[in-house]
């Protein structure tokens, strides 16, 4: 692994900061307060070809890897504006619809998302949580057709989405009794489809939804990948899912670190700037070596994907490591503002609030530690 990023790398890291900071932070705070997204700046960078970074040049991708989408991910959330529906549409969609999407399916909607449509992904439901072995969303045969039945809880940004991927139940492994679990591609429009928003108590610009299915009729082309085989397909996702939540995570911790830097450089209250302080200074060091080292594990989880080696291991470690040193630096960069640091003016509590939620989603820290127990450790499995 090199850890010497190409000049295309590089630029392509300058390049999205650019149009990042035409919006910048006082715009992503004021749609985070008001939950309306960021729909210019997500729209902008489609143009410029880093929505779709990693979706196949076919289809009007730019067919880059995990380490540029992870790069878009972490550089919009250092110049301010982090982008959550990367993680749902660019990442866990747009590379389930690349490996096993139909042709047809693949023509429709992979240029579509290329060009900034979004895909989102409904796997949670209200009594399963983490367990996903117990989602009871079904899929029924209807003649040719499929029904859909249930109910899915905390399903970010369906307002802005054309299309969900729901995980459903289609029936059960007669030899282990265990739910065989399938995806289907649901036009966000369809009949028998009810929307609730959720409140949520942190100010973020996407909505969270609780999704009702009521018998939702779809064709048997909206099936992806193979039926019964949904579980296996669905953690060809996940890890994606994992390694852009770090990279967003490193791109949070970035801009805290340095917010909080160029304040305490000029700060004075007693004659000098704080930072000269070791109070001051050495939990914002302490901060920023904890977010390097986060962000060398993304780039490995990144590599590892993309060589098509294991990657679950490093990017559960990356999206622990990321999330947990993001919190921490803007807590700290909150702290070092004193009375500054919870004012508006200074847009560091909608960076706090996302921070936190990816500490708990996509995947809460504790599943985390229980993946690295029971198979890093190989300790017995405690749930």
């Amino acid at each position: 692994m090199d850890f010497a990023e190409s000049d295309e790398q590089q630029e392509l890291r300058r390049a999205i900061g650019a149009i990042t900071d035409k919006y910048g932070p006082a715009y992503y705070a004021e749609r985070a307060v008001a939950h309306e997204p960021t729909t210019e700046l997500w729209q902008d960078l489609a143009a410029h070809g880093f929505i779709g970074i990693n979706l196949p040049e076919r289809y009007g991708g730019g067919g880059a890897g995990m380490t540029e989408l992870a790069m878009v991910c972490e550089e919009t959330a250092a110049h301010g504006c982090p982008q959550l529906l990367l993680l749902v549409s660019s990442a866990i969609s747009g590379e389930l619809l690349t490996k096993y999407g139909t042709d047809a399916q693949q023509r429709e909607w992979l240029p579509r998302m290329a060009s900034g449509t979004k895909v989102v992904f409904a796997i949670t439901e209200p009594d399963a949580g983490s367990n996903s072995h117990r989602i009871s969303t079904t899929a029924r045969r209807s003649g040719s057709d499929y029904l859909l039945t249930g109910t899915k809880y905390y399903i970010s940004g369906v307002d802005e989405a054309a299309a969900l991927i729901v995980v459903a139940r289609t029936g059960r492994d007669e030899s282990t009794g265990a739910a065989r679990m399938s995806l289907f591609l649901v036009p966000t429009d369809a009949p028998g489809l009810i929307k609730h928003r959720l409140p949520v108590g942190i100010s973020v610009p996407e909505k969270q939804f609780t999704l009702h299915f009521d018998n939702v009729r779809l064709p048997a082309a909206s099936l992806i990948g193979i039926e019964g085989e949904g579980f296996r397909h669905v953690f060809d996702g996940l890890n994606p899912e994992r390694i852009t939540g770090a990279a967003v995570c490193v791109g949070i911790g970035r801009f805290a670190i340095e917010r909080g830097a160029a304040y305490a450089r000029t700060r004075s209250v007693w004659g000098a700037p704080i930072g000269r302080y070791q109070g001051i200074a050495h939990p914002l060091a302490k901060a920023k070596i904890e977010v390097d080292l986060a962000a060398m594990m993304t780039a490995k989880a990144a590599w590892l994907y993309e060589k098509g080696l294991p990657a679950g291991e490093a990017a559960n470690i990356a999206k622990y490591a990321a999330a947990e040193a993001a919190v921490a630096a803007v807590d700290q960069t909150i702290q070092l503002h004193g009375g500054n640091g919870i004012s508006a003016e200074y847009g560091l509590l909608p960076q706090w609030g996302l921070a936190r939620l990816l500490q708990i989603a996509p995947v809460s820290r504790e599943m985390i530690l229980n993946y690295v127990a029971q198979h890093s450790l190989r300790l017995p499995k405690s749930y």
